[in-house]
């Protein structure tokens, strides 16, 4: 199936798997891309750089032929301090994309593009959309209100339609996807391609317990819920035991400290560090 993602990454299929947070690695992206599809591996699974040039190397080594194609995901708000020194690292070493998250992606074009790296933009909106592509991204990712974790507010049909009609490159659309019929359904609305996290999370590859990748095959989209704790930033989980014991609100405390700026960035910090 060709498609400008498809031509854009060489890859057979147009399918990225997408990065998700402690459970993608190497050995999910080294399978997707003997299937001809791209996989894409946050670059905060790694603590250390060293671990973060390893894996790049490894799959370096993995890839054969021009069927699959591999990237990694930062997050570029001034939440992630390493930010900068992964992208060096990611330069360094090569990768075929780079796709950018949760802030500007204007210093990661810029230096990726100097060594051939392609630039792919996380949106939820026109507006947002826009600033990418004038910044010379080359693709945008379309979160919808049907992808996991962190979410976009728009439907699929909806965003896909808005973005084509008002940007020139690619869209990859980001949330309900699980199987070929949705795939296309994507594509019928004008999509060039589409991020699948979700349906991977049960292979097994995945660095979860067996425990979770059941889950994700015993709940359904009517057991999803949004949630405040996990990052701060609401974001989509399975209504598990588990979850209905915490709870979805973030703790009193942690939304009072959210309410300044400079605050919010250290209660993220927190978290995640």
């Amino acid at each position: 199936m060709s498609t400008k993602l498809s031509q854009l990454l060489s890859i057979k299929h147009p399918i990225i798997m997408a990065p998700m947070f402690l459970v993608s690695n190497t050995a999910m992206v080294k399978e997707a891309m003997k299937c001809g599809i791209a996989g894409c591996i946050p670059a905060l699974n790694y603590r250390t750089l060293e671990e973060l040039r390893a894996a790049i190397k490894e799959l370096k080594d993995a890839k054969t032929g021009t069927e699959g194609a591999f990237g990694f995901n930062l997050i570029v708000n001034k939440s992630n301090p390493k930010a900068q020194k992964q992208l060096e690292v990611l330069c360094e070493e090569g990768c075929d994309f780079i796709i950018t998250s949760l802030g500007s992606p204007e210093e990661t074009i810029k230096q990726s593009h100097k060594v051939g790296i392609k630039v792919f933009c996380d949106v939820t909106d026109l507006r947002f959309a826009q600033k990418v592509e004038s910044l010379g991204a080359d693709a945008i990712i379309a979160v919808n209100n049907e992808a996991g974790g962190h979410r976009g507010n728009i439907s699929p049909k909806e965003l896909i339609e808005l973005l084509k009609n008002n940007c020139s490159i690619p869209i990859i659309s980001a949330g309900g996807v699980g199987n070929k019929k949705e795939l296309d359904t994507m594509l019928s609305y004008g999509a060039d391609g589409v991020s699948v996290g979700s349906p991977f999370i049960a292979s097994v590859e995945a660095n979860v317990t067996n425990e979770y990748k059941q889950a994700c095959v015993d709940y359904g989209a009517s057991d999803i819920v949004m949630t405040e704790r996990i990052s701060g930033t609401p974001c989509t989980v399975i209504n598990t035991p588990y979850v209905k014991k915490i709870g979805t609100k973030s703790p009193w405390l942690e939304r009072l400290l959210n309410k300044n700026k400079k605050l919010k960035k250290w209660v993220k910090m927190l978290r995640f560090y």
